[in-house]
């Protein structure tokens, strides 16, 4: 069982919908997948579930059947994680389990931060509250017999999230040719490191060798290019000087490495993919409950609509199976 997070501290690249298609065509591809939303906002556990059914998971009080329920007795100082409750999505005779997401998780943000310098005094209850997000998607994981676990987190570099990609095996970089994704590469390959080398000096001092853990793993996959048009199948002309400083900042500050100039986006072996802007289908898609490839002329996907349902289930299966390939994980 692989976990794989899809992170990167610059919003607005299209990450959840890509955690969103991407649990789906893994679905479509005969894996047992679970998404799991560690994102505060929930803007997955939104694209997944009809709005009714969100606000019977989220009701006044306690929310047993989200992730802040899992939690909730670490928070209180009252015990350890409760079992995870996964939420079953169907469509196109598919499903996918959903480890639905709170905004109260915010609040768990203190309780983390307070925890990080903890765990080098050996306090198991730090050691407890950091690995909370990672035995949680265990548990998840063992209790449907999953194959690979994809996770949404917000964008920036708090507590929260380098609990969830402490969590990961690996992680995907969505990426938008922009100065701000360029920019925010900076921040990424640096932190990654950081949290690395903090976890397994903390590893080092657990004091309960039972409790389940996850290593300092973490490792990056690659980078997703989120393309905001295209024209005549090209970046147009105003995103393309992005584009290309893309392989530069990726093998500088992610994986620190020489750069290697004049390497182009297509050639470079870190991309997983460059996905077209598919924006006219989102919105037929968010209406049907389904990712974009599932769309069917019931659905409205005529025409020219059906051709690009076509290219876009060609394009997920192709960065399917990379990160699959990248990250260990046995297709079909």
């Amino acid at each position: 069982m692989k976990i794989i997070a899809f992170f990167n501290n610059k919003g607005g690249v299209g990450k959840t919908s890509l955690v969103y298609h991407l649990a789906w065509m893994y679905a479509d591809l005969g894996l047992t997948v679970i998404a799991a939303d560690l994102d505060p906002q929930a803007n997955l556990s939104a694209m997944f579930l009809e709005e009714d059914r969100l606000q019977e998971l989220w009701p006044d009080g306690l929310h047993p059947d989200t992730l802040l329920g899992v939690i909730q007795p670490i928070l209180k100082g009252t015990g350890d994680i409760a079992p995870p409750h996964l939420e079953s999505v169907e469509a196109d005779g598919r499903s996918v389990d959903l480890l639905v997401g709170d905004l109260g998780l915010s609040g768990f943000e203190d309780k983390l931060s307070d925890a990080w310098p903890r765990c080098l005094d050996g306090d198991e209850a730090a050691f407890r509250t950091i690995s909370a997000f990672y035995r949680a998607l265990l548990a998840a994981a063992q209790s449907q017999e999953a194959d690979l676990i994809l996770v949404d987190v917000g964008p920036n570099l708090g507590a929260i999230n380098r609990a969830a990609i402490i969590a990961a095996h690996h992680v995907v970089i969505p990426l938008a040719p922009d100065l701000f994704s360029l920019q925010g590469l900076r921040n990424l390959g640096p932190t990654f490191r950081s949290w690395r080398k903090g976890w397994d000096e903390r590893l080092k001092k657990n004091p309960a060798p039972d409790l389940p853990l996850p290593g300092p793993e973490m490792q990056p996959a690659g980078y997703v290019v989120m393309q905001h048009a295209i024209r005549l199948d090209r970046p147009v002309k105003s995103y393309a000087r992005w584009m290309e400083r893309i392989p530069t900042s990726y093998r500088q500050y992610v994986m620190d490495k020489p750069a290697e100039e004049g390497m182009r986006v297509e050639d470079d072996r870190y991309c997983l993919a460059l996905l077209k802007h598919y924006r006219s289908l989102m919105p037929m898609a968010m209406e049907a409950r389904k990712p974009i490839f599932f769309l069917r002329p019931a659905d409205g996907a005529i025409g020219s609509h059906a051709a690009a349902v076509r290219d876009c289930h060609h394009d997920f299966t192709d960065l399917a199976r990379q990160i699959a390939d990248r990250c260990g994980v046995p297709l079909c």
